[in-house]
């Protein structure tokens, strides 16, 4: 490696200010920084909180990922596979059956490889196409204000694409992280800068300009335009909890249960708890993301006063409609613990929810942000089942109040000081 650092040290110049390439020195610094230490501190007030190296933070949230990652490549090839299998389609169509087929593999949900191979058909291309796009962007921006490009967009390119259904055109999700970088981000100074969540902010955008291609029925099974078979849906969990019968709704907690464990979801708490289900490519298991939150805390990335508040206003808030049910919303009689598994609940409380820039920073108001959040949740979800999942629009909605919230709190802190502090002549 040390020929590679000489030629980086003598392209140098070249970049640095009356240099003949001094435009693209955020290029050149971001590869340079990318493969060696920094030889400098971070200047800008990103992260002026804490003394922790903003790559080392960055790479270590992309490491919690990692299971989330696996576990969206191999759900949604065993999804897709499921429906292929059942229709009797031995490998599916266009440039990934080409793939399939010079590996010698076929749809077979129990073969685990092809599941994971199929996923990744689906997964890596918009993973590209959405790190290709924002990060021209962020390359763009940064050579006209001449500043280094930070490695926040590693994990925003790494988040966005896990919120995201599999069969999205390459096209939208293009569209909507340059909608999110530029308008949520750039706009507003850059890393560190933006008061909501990146990847949301892009998720958000697609869900409101390009509603079939980002909910509905269709679009979270990649099955390459087959319909599905019967015996086999492409709902999601919340979606079909909110299309059920009304009148099911007066019969409690057994009918809704019944439905989702052995009727027409035809799945466990189990498998929602793994991510055994349809839903967006990452979202799905909550034990994946139960496994990121760990390494998250245990280094100090994550906030868990903001985990365990997120989790505690939707338990509260969810056990409170329970209590309280419905005869015309079946989402009412969703047990507490269901909510907790199902849709992009755990991704979001543990990915989006604890963003260090977006989120609350005082220590009490990481509680109140977090219970907000959670209690937004639910309250889209069971009230309104039209937008059957909460997690984005509540986690949007929480960051907005963020500032405000920490403001109180360190209002009260100040008075606090004040009060103990005696004045002598």
């Amino acid at each position: 490696m040390k020929p590679l650092r000489q030629l980086l040290d003598k392209m140098h110049p070249l970049f640095t200010k009356g240099g003949k390439l001094e435009p693209f020195y955020p290029l050149y610094e971001a590869g340079d920084t990318f493969l060696y230490t920094p030889g400098e501190i971070t200047h800008g007030p990103s992260h002026v909180r804490d003394a922790l190296d903003l790559k080392r933070m960055m790479i270590t949230v992309v490491a919690a990922l990692g299971p989330c990652i696996l576990m969206a490549m191999w759900n949604t090839g065993y999804q897709a596979n499921l429906v292929l299998d059942a229709g009797g389609v031995s490998v599916p169509e266009g440039w990934r059956g080409a793939v399939f087929s010079a590996i010698g593999l076929t749809a077979n949900p129990d073969n685990h490889l092809a599941n994971l191979l199929l996923g990744a058909l689906y997964f890596v291309p918009l993973f590209l196409v959405s790190n290709i796009a924002g990060g021209l962007c962020e390359v763009i921006f940064s050579c006209i204000r001449n500043h280094e490009i930070n490695e926040g967009f590693l994990v925003t390119g790494m988040l966005y694409p896990l919120t995201l259904p599999p069969t999205l055109p390459w096209w939208q999700a293009a569209i909507g992280i340059m909608f999110a970088v530029i308008l949520a981000k750039e706009v507003f100074g850059g890393t560190g800068k933006n008061f909501i969540n990146i990847a949301l902010t892009g998720r958000a955008f697609l869900y409101f300009a390009y509603p079939s291609q980002i909910s509905g029925d269709r679009v979270w099974v990649a099955a390459d335009g087959y319909k599905l078979v019967d015996g086999y849906t492409g709902a999601t969990s919340l979606g079909q909890l909110g299309s059920l019968d009304p009148a099911n709704a007066s019969m409690g907690m057994n009918a809704v249960t019944n439905s989702v464990a052995e009727g027409g979801l035809g799945m466990s708490w189990m498998d929602a708890f793994l991510g055994i289900i349809p839903g967006s490519m990452g979202e799905t298991s909550a034990l994946a993301c139960l496994i990121g939150a760990v390494i998250l805390i245990a280094t100090g990335i994550g906030s868990w006063r903001v985990m365990a508040a997120v989790v505690l206003g939707a338990l509260v808030t969810s056990g409170l409609l329970f209590a309280a049910g419905s005869d015309g919303n079946a989402v009412f009689a969703m047990p507490p613990h269901w909510h907790l598994v199902v849709g992009g609940f755990a991704f979001g409380t543990v990915f989006m929810a604890t963003d260090p820039v977006s989120a609350a920073f005082s220590n009490g108001g990481k509680w109140v942000y977090g219970f907000l959040i959670g209690f937004m949740t639910i309250l889209i979800r069971v009230i309104n089942p039209a937008f059957p999942e909460g997690i984005m629009l509540a986690i949007l909605f929480g960051n907005v109040f963020a500032p405000l919230i920490d403001y109180f709190f360190v209002q009260a802190n100040i008075k606090r000081r004040l009060a103990r502090t005696h004045v002598t002549a």
